[in-house]
């Protein structure tokens, strides 16, 4: 394809505005109205290009409809017209949650969306009060809500961020093109080389801004060398999880029915955990996971036998009172990841990194969808204060999402170093000092029970830090610190048996009831 230049000094890439790729009318884009007047303000760049359609890309080029005439998503897949699985995203088929910071962080860039993942199934879960809780030191009382939660298909959250998002008419999905490197130098980048679609390998799509949302197999640390930039320092931690998830049609009595979380900690050898995900159309996403030294079931009978050998069976007691829909999938690739861009001395202009291209921590934490949004609402932030056409921009753009990714890092990394034959660190003397305040904290919580007493506190303050809507300063307070001085009262501590209403339990049928029964009496 030969390269020409229209009057304004564009390169012509062959994409019309009418989302025509080399004559073919692109199905994302087509049919959509003229984009009117409805921008607030001039654009202040002509082209933005966002690499990467998964979630982050499409909430990225929301913010940069704002700036651009035109905003180009770049995606090598091509991606499903409805709530369907994607090739290049193999973790779609476990569970997700969008934590209470995510969806605020979702809401402040597309207001109204969490309404449409309510509409279309997704399920709220109140937190603690729908969740059912075992820690290495008893149940956590399910009492009120501290924070919330929002459990639903993968597939099902893309689609309606990505429908939401293409509607704007300044947004052009490409499809089938693979993003090569950049273009530009040290001190700006002026576009991207990529290859598919209607471009010969190597063209130049010329921008004013990139950026990168390709997720974990970013190779942007490469992409800045090419461009004379030094090493980007990488930071990784890997407790070797690997999980295994089912799909599965709930009994139809289990609509209310809470989330399961059982996991034993690090103390205990190698870690084992299981946890039921509520999602639309009443189903349910059953994963069972374990960490280096342990083995996650490959097949339905070892998912079974896993679950059933789990610190309490009441994953293995539900199981057979649902229908599979689906065979056992596994998934393996759960390092925590760190890029540290913020530490580059220099930043070419023109170009930005987000979401899991950044940093991305074990999925067992859940934090992955929420850290992504609030990357993306930093970016937002950051083009509102300084412009899109600054050329600083974009080296503040960085830091700003580094400092997004420091909680849900921490928290993270600070659990997987402690498993046996962590590979990338080694636990400190903090890490350790750490872990057993926190034991010491999850020991308190387990006596919470609903009065507004000290242990509630505890209890209100972990799960919102645990959701990413708290922080450590909270566990300074007053309450909380007479709680951990005065400690785990043993006297005190639940059954050991889960906090389930008499409804929850006749789901689980008269023999499992009568056991619950019988080990809440104390007899064996």
């Amino acid at each position: 394809m030969d390269r020409s230049r229209g009057a304004d000094g564009a390169a012509d890439d062959g994409l019309a505005d009418d989302g025509v790729v080399g004559g073919a009318v692109d199905s994302a884009t087509a049919g959509r109205p003229d984009r009117g007047t409805d921008r607030s303000r001039r654009p202040a760049v002509r082209r933005a290009v966002v690499l990467g359609g998964g979630f982050a890309g499409m909430l990225t080029a929301s913010v940069l409809a704002r700036h651009a005439e035109r905003v180009l998503v770049v995606d090598r897949d091509r991606l499903p017209a409805g709530p369907l699985a994607r090739a290049g995203l193999p973790q779609a088929r476990h569970g997700h949650l969008l934590m209470a910071s995510g969806a605020a962080s979702l809401e402040a860039l597309l207001p109204g969306l969490t309404g449409s993942l309510a509409a279309a199934g997704a399920r709220r879960l109140s937190l603690p009060g729908d969740l059912v809780t075992l820690t290495p030191h008893g149940w956590l009382p399910r009492i009120g809500e501290a924070s919330h939660g929002w459990c639903l298909g993968r597939d099902l959250l893309d689609w309606i961020v990505r429908a939401r998002v293409l509607a704007d008419p300044a947004i052009e999905l490409v499809q089938g093109v693979h993003a090569e490197g950049l273009a530009g130098d040290s001190r700006r980048v002026t576009g991207v080389r990529v290859r598919g679609g209607a471009w010969p390998d190597g063209h130049e799509l010329a921008a004013d801004l990139v950026v990168d949302a390709t997720g974990r197999g970013s190779r942007a640390p490469d992409w800045l060398a090419g461009l004379g930039l030094p090493e980007v320092v990488q930071e990784r931690v890997d407790c070797g999880l690997v999980y295994a998830t089912l799909l599965v049609r709930a009994p139809d009595a289990a609509a209310a029915f809470p989330s399961v979380s059982i996991r034993s900690g690090p103390e205990a050898g190698p870690g084992r955990a299981g946890v039921v995900f509520p999602i639309e159309d009443g189903r349910w996403l059953v994963t069972l996971s374990a960490t280096r030294g342990a083995e996650a079931p490959r097949d339905e009978a070892g998912f079974h036998a896993f679950a059933r050998a789990l610190p309490h069976p009441l994953i293995a007691d539900l199981l057979p009172l649902c229908d599979p829909l689906d065979q056992v999938r596994r998934y393996g690739n759960t390092a925590d990841r760190r890029r540290r861009y913020d530490r580059l001395r220099r930043w070419p202009a023109g170009f930005a990194v987000v979401g899991d291209a950044v940093a991305h921590t074990n999925p067992a934490y859940g934090h992955g969808l929420s850290v992504a949004a609030a990357g993306v609402l930093a970016l937002a932030r950051a083009l509102e204060r300084h412009g899109a056409d600054d050329g600083r921009v974009t080296a503040g753009v960085q830091r700003a999402v580094h400092r997004t990714t420091r909680a849900a890092w921490s928290l993270a990394t600070g659990q997987d170093v402690l498993y046996p034959g962590v590979a990338g660190a080694r636990p400190t003397r903090g890490d350790r000092t750490r872990a057993r305040l926190g034991e010491r904290l999850q020991a308190v919580a387990v006596r919470a029970d609903g009065t507004g007493g000290d242990a509630d506190a505890v209890l209100r303050a972990l799960v919102r830090l645990g959701t990413l809507a708290g922080r450590p300063a909270d566990l300074a307070r007053p309450a909380a610190v007479r709680a951990l001085l005065r400690g785990p009262a043993p006297e005190a501590l639940p059954g050991r048996e889960p906090p389930l209403s008499e409804d929850e339990l006749a789901l689980l049928g008269d023999c499992a009831h009568r056991r619950y029964d019988r080990a809440r009496d104390g007899v064996v």
